[in-house]
């Protein structure tokens, strides 16, 4: 395994994102699962017209692709996915669960996919065969013995909208709309949001935009290691001349520079791009507050030009030394020399938005020093950061979960809107808004129904097409479904795809909770720990991958998905699958629902046998969203998800874009007056995606062999009484008294703002609440919390 926790090291990465770096990660991945040339083949189809999407990110598979349309992370996606290695039934007569439970998570995934549908037997507390027909039966038992209401069916990020529909649709005819999903945990404060401020529930960008954009404002997403292929899209606007203006709270190598693998100068060169023209470390928490300067930069320079006067943008409360009024002053300058008559769109804002004028006058009267004290950055960088966006006549505003994950991430993303609207950037050619997405497709999902919000779904439409009454009420979210679990009115947890337990804050308490559920049932390609820990009755159903070819009666079928920029695209198999006892998701799910509900006009084996047929349902009941669904499956650079707000028309309550006034800059935060807290931000590293964990190797960081580190800023090492490299352990500060604490991180001196930290994501979810989360979207906040660190007697290790 590379880079053992035996090898730890850590050490200061010179290089860029990309490069030999990233080919010797390739090669690297595919040598250790045994598919030099077999896994070598498959990437060639990776994000290519006819072939598959990658199983990883949801970035957008353009017309024109590249020789090589993959990156780092989506390689070593693939390759884990269509592993030599198999978890097969000598595997688990070899391994009692309790045994599996001391295992790390990269280790159970690493036995390799999953050959035969297994059951718990208590008796020996082993997973053993059982016919597919008799888990179906089982399991369908089981779920008529239980209220709808006791059961919750959650869904990953990466099954296909063919199984993602007929998934929602089996749920509401049990009678359920308990639903939670990974978008639960991840972009669900966009999904509140934007809905709130343009009517859209995604982001409006497409790839167009990258071509047409003169700046980009880049916020609170590392796309070295989330969504890679992205480099193409940034490197080429660069290359036009574009500036990209990034704000984020650690210095990450993909957005500082990048080398393209696919470009033979600057491989055999070792020439650089780079990515920011600027680049502001914003403290954590802080990003409402820097969002807020810029935009009070913006209004107060335009009231300057407005005045006729730039003298007029000094406050009473500004000394003349000052060297953000300074900045202020030059920026205002600078625009009436260019004979600008206004910085904001006022015409834009006239006919398309309502709120300006409180907005504008909140932002007005903030001062600036607490703008600069919770954000982190100075008057004259925020003003600079305007600057450079006022001079733009295009901006593209990309941001991720950076945003989203936090206690204020609705409030987050209106912001990011509120900053659009001053200069009309949404809705024309290179000025739009784009939320990275994570999973390969959580968009897509939602889009087919998978919500537990019953507004959400087309219940109505659904009732015509199948002749029964869906339930009406609200279903829980993923916090939700963890309080169900640890109170236990939840009885029956079904999952497609996933490692729930990994992924959810409150990690102990759920965990202990987990093992009194009266039936688990997971369908899933490799192991993890959600499969080991287990109810009284548990399931384990191996599916096929998305790379493989899925044989049914009308032959071998596609399926779709929808990617960050809401374009649904076609994917096909390409491999052999790992076993000859795998069945679909589809298939899985048909069993399931067949012996739950009995007869129904749904024709689940005919949906089986040929997923075109339920791509003909999925546009029955979306007609506008999916018109023509199978005639444009395949369509080069797929088809676009239909968006009134890439056209300027708002569907929402005021009918116009809404300017959104936060009610604060930071989120109220009980420490109990303690002084000495850091802000803790989980991370992913590039040796990971979301809950998989492919190796110990954080390459852009400089950290090998282990995952159990903590991020800190010099001097705040120094004022604790730590040294770089010391043993510490976390301890949640957000109650007077908490036994929420994790051991034996080693400290990392790095370039973090001062009072902020950053550690690895699942490791330190164990530290999170569950009610700590968003109050509207109840979206966890793994991106703010506040900690303390302290001395550890563990010497680090994993």
């Amino acid at each position: 395994m590379s880079g053992s926790p035996s090898e730890s090291r850590v050490r200061t990465y010179t290089g860029p994102a990309g490069g030999w770096g990233s080919a010797k990660s390739v090669t690297e991945i595919l040598v250790r699962e045994q598919l030099p040339v077999r896994g070598a083949n498959l990437l060639r189809h990776q994000n290519k017209p006819e072939g598959y999407m990658c199983v990883s990110c949801a970035w957008a598979k353009p017309a024109k692709t590249h020789p090589l349309e993959f990156c780092e992370n989506g390689a070593k996606a693939t390759a884990w996915e269509v592993t030599s290695r198999r978890a097969d039934r000598s595997f688990f007569d070899a391994h009692t669960l309790t045994e599996l439970e001391s295992w790390r998570d990269h280790d159970l995934e690493e036995q390799g996919r999953l050959t035969h549908p297994m059951k718990w037997d208590a008796a020996t507390d082993k997973y053993v065969p059982v016919p597919w027909e008799q888990a179906f039966v089982e399991v369908g038992q089981e779920l008529r013995a239980l209220a709808p209401e006791q059961v919750d069916l959650y869904t990953s990020g990466r099954a296909s909208l063919e199984t993602s529909y007929m998934y929602q649709l089996f749920a509401r005819m049990y009678g359920s709309n308990n639903l939670p999903d990974s978008s639960n945990m991840c972009h669900e404060s966009s999904s509140v949001a934007l809905p709130e401020s343009i009517g859209a529930s995604v982001g409006t960008a497409i790839l167009s935009d990258f071509e047409n954009t003169d700046c980009i404002f880049y916020i609170a997403q590392n796309v070295g290691t989330s969504s890679p292929r992205m480099l193409h899209d940034l490197q080429d606007a660069v290359d036009r001349g574009a500036k990209i203006v990034t704000f984020n709270m650690l210095r990450e190598r993909g957005l500082e520079r990048f080398v393209n693998p696919q470009s033979p100068t600057q491989m055999l060169t070792g020439s650089e791009t780079t990515i920011s023209s600027d680049y502001y470390q914003v403290r954590n928490g802080g990003d409402i507050a820097a969002l807020f300067g810029v935009c009070k930069a913006l209004i107060e320079a335009d009231d300057a030009l407005k005045a006729s006067s730039v003298s007029q943008v000094a406050g009473e409360d500004d000394k003349p030394a000052d060297p953000g009024n300074a900045a202020m002053v030059a920026f205002a300058a600078s625009m009436a020399a260019a004979d600008k008559k206004h910085v904001l769109d006022h015409d834009f804002i006239k006919e398309h938005t309502t709120g300006f004028e409180e907005f504008a006058i909140t932002a007005r009267r903030h001062p600036w020093a607490e703008l600069e004290s919770i954000s982190g950055l100075t008057r004259g960088q925020m003003t600079e950061a305007a600057a450079t966006y006022a001079k733009s006549n295009a901006v593209l505003t990309i941001y991720g979960m950076g945003l989203t994950q936090h206690l204020m991430g609705v409030q987050n993303v209106h912001m990011v809107v509120n900053l659009a609207l001053l200069r009309g950037n949404i809705g024309k050619p290179g000025a739009n808004i784009c939320a990275v997405r994570g999973h390969s497709n959580v968009q897509g999902q939602r889009t087919v129904g998978i919500t537990e919000k019953p507004g959400l779904a087309p219940l109505d439409k659904l009732a015509e097409l199948y002749g029964f009454e869906p339930p009406r009420w609200t279903g829980r979210s993923t916090v939700e479904t963890c309080e169900a679990i640890i109170d236990g009115s939840s009885r029956a947890f079904v999952s497609l795809g996933g490692n729930f337990l990994k992924a959810i804050p409150e990690t102990e308490a759920v965990e202990a909770a987990w093992r009194k559920l009266r039936l688990t049932v997971q369908i899933a390609t490799k192991l993890n720990r959600s499969h080991v820990l287990h109810g009284e009755v548990a399931y384990l159903l191996p599916c096929l991958g998305r790379i493989e070819v899925d044989q049914q009666a009308s032959g071998p079928q596609s399926v779709s998905m929808e990617s960050s920029i809401a374009y649904f695209h076609g994917s096909r198999g390409k491999t052999k699958p790992a076993s000859p006892e795998l069945l679909s998701e589809p298939a899985i799910v048909a069993g399931i629902a067949k012996a739950t509900l009995g007869e129904t006009r749904v024709p689940w084996d005919q949906w089986v046998g040929d997923y075109g047929t339920v791509r003909d349902a999925i546009e029955a009941t979306y007609p506008e969203t999916f018109r023509d669904f199978n005639k444009r499956l395949f369509q080069p650079g797929g088809f676009p998800r239909p968006l009134p707000a890439r056209e300027r028309k708002w569907v929402t309550s005021s009918g116009k874009a809404n300017f959104i006034t936060p009610d604060r800059l930071f989120p109220h935060l009980s420490t109990s007056g303690r002084t000495e807290v850091l802000h803790l931000a989980t991370l992913r590293s590039n040796d990971q995606f979301n809950t998989t964990i492919y190796g110990y190797s954080d390459r852009f960081r400089g950290v090998d062999g282990t995952r159990k580190v903590v991020f800190m800023n010099r001097e705040d090492i120094a004022a604790m009484g730590l040294t770089n490299g010391v043993s510490v352990d976390l301890t949640t500060a957000i109650e007077e008294e908490t036994a929420r604490k994790v051991i034996g991180f080693r400290v990392v001196e790095y370039n973090i703002p001062k009072g902020s930290c950053g550690a690895y994501f699942p490791e330190t979810n164990p530290l999170f609440p569950l009610e700590h989360h968003d109050a509207k979207s109840k979206t966890p906040s793994y991106k703010l919390l506040p900690i303390l660190i302290t001395p550890s007697s563990e010497l680090p290790h994993d």
